[in-house]
């Protein structure tokens, strides 16, 4: 990697940028292509002078919101986000600094934990952790949520997906509803002060911007209970109640069950009525 990497990878985008691209006038003749950096730096909201000195390689450790808001005023796509912040990163020397003695977020699961998802088959439910995490599942969730990419990753997370997967708008139709109550359940679950949930939203606030940073500040609080609107792409629109209980370890059990009896109707179909296996991710 060059010297200077980060600094060209944002001017590039700059400069592939037009001023139509982001709402602003064609000016006066250009010399140089794409948006001047006071274009930028006003749509960023940095002064030009810090803007010319990451692009010169002259500040190499801008914070994560300065970042996310380049990120956001150069439309970045998904995918450039996810490489502005390994450009980041690789500044820092390859990850985020976490505190040693700060105890991780618990990935094991307590037997009878275990036993209660298994009881719970076949309507979907699904055990997260402080951080989002998906640590299990049944096949009820799985056929609720496999489709939609959810479960994808090595790792699955809400938080992740719902932020950074550009699929979670076309699951969930209400999806702002979903995206704020995401980010108070983090921050109830462990507060930002928590090294590893502050790891993950300086990454967040990288790779999804102000969908996802803006709401950090918005107060907030959890529901243990309510209705989400689920769009899958054999059973349709279903509406599903859920209840969140939470349990020792800083985890959650989130089951859900048919509002209506459309809903109902459908998960049926999608279950088969049988009774599944539980699922355990990484175990």
């Amino acid at each position: 990697m060059s010297d200077n990497e980060l600094g060209a990878f944002l001017r590039s985008r700059r400069e592939a940028l037009s001023p139509a691209d982001v709402g602003l006038p064609n000016g006066s003749r250009r010399r140089t292509p794409g948006l001047r950096r006071a274009e930028l730096a006003m749509l960023g909201g940095i002064s030009v002078e810090y803007l010319a000195r990451l692009e010169q390689g002259r500040d190499r450790h801008p914070s994560p919101q300065v970042l996310g808001a380049l990120a956001d005023a150069l439309r970045m796509s998904t995918d450039e986000r996810f490489h502005l912040r390994l450009l980041a990163k690789a500044i820092e020397g390859g990850s985020s600094y976490v505190c040693p003695s700060a105890q991780p977020p618990v990935v094991s699961i307590r037997p009878t934990v275990r036993a209660l998802l298994d009881k719970l088959e076949p309507s979907p439910a699904v055990l997260i952790n402080r951080m989002t995490q998906v640590l299990a599942y049944t096949t009820g969730f799985e056929r609720l949520a496999r489709p939609s990419g959810l479960l994808d990753p090595a790792e699955p997370s809400f938080l992740r997906f719902v932020f950074t997967d550009p699929r979670a708008r076309d699951v969930y139709p209400d999806w702002d509803a979903v995206a704020t109550q995401q980010v108070a359940t983090l921050k109830h679950a462990a507060g930002l002060a928590d090294p590893h949930v502050a790891a993950l939203v300086d990454e967040l606030t990288i790779t999804a911007g102000g969908p996802f940073s803006e709401r950090l500040t918005t107060p907030g609080v959890p529901e243990r209970a309510g209705a989400q609107r689920w769009t899958h792409p054999e059973a349709g629109e279903l509406r599903l109640a859920y209840e969140a209980l939470e349990l020792a370890d800083d985890q959650r059990l989130i089951a859900y069950l048919p509002a209506d009896e459309t809903s109902s109707a459908a998960l049926d179909r999608l279950a088969g009525r049988h009774p599944g296996t539980l699922r355990v991710v990484n175990g």
